[in-house]
């Protein structure tokens, strides 16, 4: 499935978890770098109108389906794709992570979110080692000079993967930066999963996913600041429709 933004093309080449890990594992056996992106509705948004967030997201190596409307769209255009939610994944990277011997980085929220989400991580997966947690400053900007310090204490710690909870766009932005910069580390951005895996926020009951009705739960718990935000992601979805179905035309 691809995403097509003015000179910018953005292709879902993870087609579910199982795939995904397993290009891990063997990235992280060679010693190559990786960053992951789990592309949504809102994502969309923001890549048509920020050539910054473009050219960071076309820097990702690996990028999964996280949302129902990303699988419905690529169904549409003729590609079966599972959902792969950023929150689902910071679990079973860890396990492969501990399996693999590779230790981890927690970047994002706040000090106390990274300890609670580090113990429980090293809690559930024997083995595992969280060697750094960094909580940058309010106003952190991934573009300025203060990010390239930030990668530079990263790159020090000896941690091979780094789970990104910064939110779109400064997580996949420093994940594009640390690709220049730490070629060998793989990059992971998981938007509020640590805060889940912590504690700090509550996720949607599995029959409400089930359901494809998590953006309701998540729209309800904080209408001003979601409320907005889905709005735009549903104002673009006959586009995105109608281009997914010339997708499959063109073959």
């Amino acid at each position: 499935m691809k995403f097509r933004y003015e000179d910018t093309t953005i292709t879902v080449n993870m087609p579910d978890r199982e795939t995904l890990l397993a290009e891990i594992r063997q990235r992280l056996r060679e010693v190559r770098g990786f960053a992951v992106a789990t592309i949504n509705l809102d994502h969309l948004v923001k890549l048509r109108s920020d050539a910054g967030f473009r050219g960071a997201y076309a820097a990702q190596d690996l990028i999964v389906a996280d949302g129902n409307p990303i699988v419905w769209l690529a169904r549409t255009a003729g590609h079966r794709v599972a959902l792969v939610p950023g929150s689902d994944l910071v679990l079973p990277m860890a396990a492969l992570a501990a399996d693999e011997d590779a230790p981890i980085a927690l970047l994002g929220s706040t000090a106390e979110v990274l300890d609670a989400a580090a113990a429980r991580l090293e809690a559930l997966c024997p083995g595992l080692r969280v060697v750094a947690r960094i909580a940058p400053p309010m106003g952190f900007d991934p573009r300025g000079p203060q990010a390239e310090a930030l990668l530079a204490e990263l790159g020090a710690t000896g941690a091979r993967v780094t789970f990104l909870a910064l939110g779109a766009p400064k997580q996949e932005i420093l994940a594009a930066r640390g690709r220049e910069l730490l070629p060998a580390m793989g990059f992971l951005s998981v938007g509020a999963g640590i805060d889940f895996i912590a504690g700090a926020q509550t996720r949607a009951p599995v029959l409400v996913r089930g359901l494809a009705l998590e953006w309701l739960w998540r729209a309800a718990s904080a209408p001003r600041r979601l409320g907005p935000r889905y709005a735009k992601c549903a104002a673009i979805l006959p586009g995105e429709y109608l281009a997914a179905r010339r997708q499959r035309r063109e073959g």
